[in-house]
């Protein structure tokens, strides 16, 4: 439309800078307003009718809540990927109305990348998701805390006892220290452990009931995914929430490459070249990828705990499934086979491995809509 104005938001905790592109071509920072929802509908009703403003912010800490207002006010507004906007090089200067005049101008010639949206029940599991994520990071944290504080007084464990079994714990706890300074320090990293131990069991029971309570649809999902190796509940739960409704991808290339998985490439005229992967992409994603991946270094079987996850499961689902034991399988040993590092074998499997959920997702979208209709 030849009247759309479009508008750059560079949006902050308690401020947003706003540029406008017009119609004829010029560009207009327009200042800077609270960040608050009266003042959003001041500058809308500054700016015109809705249905001729498209407006655009970048991803960050501020999440979707403004997008969702813009949306409610009948605005059409766009989310953009913030490592994708165009960088003039030599451009030294960076201020908030500059952002947000770029932010414009880049909208207006189709040059930003949209990121998707999650909904509610969406952006409400992946907060659960990240919070257990956060809280097994510190558990580790404090773990190695203990532990380094135990290796550094001469405390080793009596052999066959393994790290963080009963009986080490047991251990740890009848340890006494006579400097009471040594002993305060002790029983403050053992306290600390235990309670990162509960936070994990309090979210993980969180977890549970927030997968109970999801739309069938994503239920239906997370359950379907569960018929892969390596992929358990707290696993699916992960994938669905951070990547949404799997058939957004065309193709499984796609899914790939928004987990940042694939590896990078220099070519030039008839030289090809690649390197690591790209990591642009979504790492707690990722990060789910590859330890799932190193189920598949053992050889294809249905234990009895998949063979529980796979019971209510169509047939369609358990073949992609088994099919992706054979196949991951095969490809681990030929290329450990070869003689390639560990670390990039799990990777490729990885890689890889997002196809099958890829088809498992389209497969239980496709089962879903057959029943409704």
């Amino acid at each position: 439309m030849k009247s759309t104005r479009f508008v750059g938001l560079d949006v902050h905790a308690a401020s947003i800078a706003v540029a406008v592109a017009e119609p004829n071509g010029e560009v207009r920072a327009l200042g800077t307003i609270p960040h608050e929802p009266e003042a959003l509908r001041k500058l809308l009703r500054r700016l015109g009718a809705p249905q001729s403003l498209r407006v655009c912010y970048e991803a960050g800490p501020c999440g979707y809540a403004l997008y969702w207002q813009l949306t409610q006010l009948g605005v059409a507004c766009t989310v953009v990927a913030p490592t994708l906007v165009p960088v003039r090089a030599g451009d030294r200067v960076k201020t908030d109305r500059r952002d947000a005049a770029k932010l414009a101008r880049s909208f207006r010639s189709g040059d930003l990348t949209p990121v998707w949206v999650p909904d509610a029940a969406h952006e409400a599991l992946r907060d659960l998701v990240r919070a257990r994520e956060a809280a097994k990071r510190d558990q580790l944290r404090a773990r190695h805390r203990l532990q380094k504080f135990l290796l550094r007084h001469g405390c080793r464990p009596p052999a066959g006892v393994t790290p963080w079994t009963q009986r080490f714990r047991q251990w740890v706890g009848a340890l006494t220290f006579a400097n009471p300074a040594q002993e305060a320090t002790r029983l403050d990293y053992v306290t600390e452990v235990a309670h990162a131990a509960d936070r994990i069991e309090r979210l993980e029971r969180a977890l549970d009931a927030a997968v109970a309570a999801v739309p069938v649809t994503m239920r239906r999902l997370i359950e379907g995914l569960q018929a892969l190796r390596g992929i358990a509940r707290v696993a699916a739960a992960t994938i669905v929430a951070e990547v949404g409704p799997l058939s957004r991808f065309e193709r499984p290339r796609q899914l790939m490459g928004y987990s940042g998985a694939v590896p990078s490439e220099h070519s030039s005229g008839p030289r090809t070249r690649r390197g690591h992967i790209t990591k642009t992409g979504n790492a707690h994603l990722r990060r789910v990828l590859i330890e799932a991946a190193w189920a598949y270094q053992h050889r294809p079987g249905l234990g009895p705990t998949l063979h529980q996850r796979q019971r209510h499961l169509s047939e369609p689902v358990k073949a992609i499934a088994w099919k992706a034991q054979h196949r991951l399988h095969s490809r681990y040993r030929r290329l450990t086979g070869r003689g390639k590092p560990k670390q990039h074998v799990i990777t490729a499997v990885g890689r890889e491995l997002l196809g099958f959920i890829w088809a498992i997702g389209v497969q239980v979208e496709r089962e879903q809509a057959a029943a409704v209709a």
